[in-house]
């Protein structure tokens, strides 16, 4: 099963929609920061408190590009 696949059969049994194809890309890029920013396993959890917190992935991406930039890291 490729990884679209798993995305889609995982949010159907969430009861949601899967991310279109920009969101995908957003949610990739956050994880990126939070990975480059840190270590790798802040990666996830990044993405994890996006979904606790309610934020749309642009808005986090942003947030998470001020906390990059906070903590002097590039």
């Amino acid at each position: 099963m490729g990884p679209d696949d798993w995305i889609a059969t995982f949010a159907a049994s969430l009861g949601v929609q899967p991310p279109d194809a920009a969101t995908v890309e957003t949610l990739l890029e956050l994880a990126g920061t939070a990975a480059h920013a840190s270590e790798r396993t802040a990666a996830p959890i990044a993405c994890y408190l996006v979904g606790q917190a309610g934020l749309d992935p642009s808005t986090a991406l942003q947030r998470a590009e001020a906390v990059q930039k906070l903590v002097g890291e590039d």
